[in-house]
């Protein structure tokens, strides 16, 4: 019995060295290291793209998605400018056209639309009903060079309106965080967006808005650090489990148009 012991003992201290060979704390049983994909991302995608990224990454084991999310304007500069990145989606075609030009990206997809409605405090304290409304109101829009700023500008142009927003922002979210903050009555907004903040805002649609519909497209990066992967995400977010995603956060199916 003391035999016996001993041996086992000494089997199980041998092993040890092999186990502690084989246990390096990341996911090598595929013999695979770690990776991160890198996607370049309007800010409009925060909440869809999120989820969407939590999605691929249970797919694909060792796969971690790292986001970088703002103007669709900065994105492409960043991306023009050398920036290292796997993935970019835009808000719009305009941007997406300024990277495909410069021979960063080819053969972008549509993979949603998207349109601007007017977020008001949760109540609707001021009775707006349609873009007319604005007048007299302290308003906040998106920036001229971003996409939803040129949607908000598109549609009021449509309505034959003078309005000005009180304030220019940066993105679509820092325009919405006027109206949360109680700094404006009003903001120019996705529906997407209006529909995130949702108890703390409500979205009154307006007929104008149809006049500037955002086109989303995505695209693989032509100097993509993970360029086979790169192509696997972008095909996932055409994919019906994404498409889903994007659907109960508000974008429409280009599909469907």
């Amino acid at each position: 019995m003391r035999a016996k012991a001993f041996l086992t003992a000494a089997a199980v201290l041998a092993l040890a060295p092999l186990a502690a060979c084989g246990d390096g704390g990341d996911d090598t049983s595929s013999g695979e290291a770690p990776t991160t994909l890198t996607v370049f991302a309007a800010a409009s995608l925060t909440e869809a793209f999120t989820e969407i990224g939590e999605q691929f990454e249970a797919e694909h084991d060792g796969v971690t998605v790292e986001f970088n999310f703002a103007a669709s304007s900065d994105l492409a500069a960043q991306i023009t400018e050398g920036a290292p990145a796997d993935v970019f989606a835009s808000a719009d075609e305009k941007n997406m056209d300024k990277v495909v030009e410069a021979g960063a990206a080819e053969d972008p997809q549509t993979f949603a639309l998207n349109q601007l409605v007017i977020a008001v405090p949760e109540g609707n304290p001021d009775g707006v009903t349609g873009l007319a409304d604005l007048a007299g109101l302290d308003f906040a829009a998106c920036a001229p060079e971003v996409p939803c700023g040129t949607a908000a500008q598109t549609s009021i142009d449509t309505a034959a309106l003078d309005l000005t927003p009180v304030t220019y922002e940066a993105d679509v979210k820092s325009t919405l965080q006027k109206l949360v903050l109680g700094e404006v009555d009003a903001a120019l907004v996705y529906r997407t967006d209006a529909i995130a903040a949702e108890g703390d805002v409500d979205a009154v649609e307006y007929p104008e808005s149809s006049s500037a519909q955002n086109t989303y497209p995505i695209t693989a990066l032509a100097e993509a650090p993970n360029s086979d992967l790169a192509i696997e995400f972008a095909k996932f977010v055409l994919g019906d489990q994404a498409q889903a995603v994007l659907e109960a956060a508000g974008f429409q199916d280009p599909q469907a148009q």
